[in-house]
């Protein structure tokens, strides 16, 4: 008995399988069904530009580790597809804001990618407890003139804390003589590099060995750079409507308390969550301001949040 069934299985078996060739072979697949699912999509090595610079200070890419480097960010940087066209939706709106304070202060307008390093443009915390577009820490932040506690945290406000990145830059280049080290000095700090220049012996940037990411830092920034300045060349298509962009705003000083954030931002038309989204400086939802200190908030005009309720 189990011999019978065992061949009738066998049998019904190889009926289906017939069935099956009987049925492509009367619909065969599409003979470019696979050609051109490859030519969907495909990922290619990338051609390094002759010359590839951070602040008019030339790449040395005829080193043979400096162009792995440098070919290793440019390919993160190019097929990391989605975090690529975030961070140049994102530029759109806040390199407007960074490119003048930089000027302003002498600094070259490649040190703008470093925030895209630091934070990605976002308002965000490291484990280290470092803060804001420009991952400051809390003693760094003090140092520099910034209020940092509980009611307020100045490293979220983009203006004040981009003018403490500046000053950062200026005492680093001050210190090195160049912009490549100030740029690494403001991820290893400026006594972690001069001791590695001193053990070392060497003076530049490209002649250190140094830990992961540190040893990336300018590269990332040139990759970024490259990217961000030709884009469709690394295969990012967008249109300028696809871009993120800056909400007009007004300025209006505070010199006193505020007990209530929420009634504060209905007086202009918004709710709590809009008023914070343009400062987010403000860490709790009121203002305590015993000192009486003018505090400048950006306003959102009338229109851009509509209540629909």
């Amino acid at each position: 008995m189990r011999y019978i069934k065992h061949t009738l299985y066998s049998i019904g078996a190889l009926i289906l399988v017939g069935f099956i060739a009987l049925a492509f072979s009367s619909h065969p697949l599409p003979e470019d069904k696979y050609s051109s699912a490859e030519n969907d999509y495909n990922v290619y090595a990338l051609e390094i530009p002759e010359v590839l610079d951070f602040s008019g200070e030339v790449m040395p890419l005829q080193s043979p580790d400096i162009r792995e480097r440098m070919d290793r960010e440019l390919l993160v940087n190019t097929y990391w597809q989605s975090n690529g066209l975030l961070l140049i939706k994102r530029s759109h709106r806040y390199f407007p804001v960074l490119e003048p304070i930089l000027k302003s202060y002498g600094i070259p307008d490649d040190f703008k990618y470093l925030a895209l390093i630091e934070s990605g443009l976002q308002n965000v915390t490291s484990p280290a407890g470092a803060k804001g577009f420009w991952q400051i820490m809390k003693s760094t932040g003090k140092d520099y003139g910034l209020e940092i506690n509980s009611n307020v945290d100045e490293r979220y406000n983009l203006e004040l804390s981009t003018h403490v990145a500046c000053k950062y830059f200026l005492k680093a280049k001050e210190k090195f003589g160049s912009w490549t080290l100030a740029a690494a000095a403001y991820n290893a700090g400026i006594r972690g590099i001069s001791n590695q220049l001193d053990k070392q012996n060497v003076s530049g940037y490209y002649d250190l060995l140094l830990g992961e990411e540190t040893g990336r830092y300018v590269f990332r920034a040139v990759a970024l750079k490259e990217i961000m300045e030709h884009p469709k060349k690394y295969g990012y298509n967008f249109d300028q409507d696809d871009m993120y962009s800056a909400i007009p705003t007004s300025k209006v000083e505070v010199d006193t308390a505020v007990t209530d954030f929420v009634q504060f931002a209905a007086k202009f038309g918004l709710n709590y969550k809009q008023l914070k989204l343009h400062n987010p400086w403000l860490r709790e939802g009121f203002l305590n301001n015993k000192s009486r200190k003018l505090y400048t908030l950006e306003i959102p005009e009338k229109g851009y949040y509509e209540n629909k309720n």
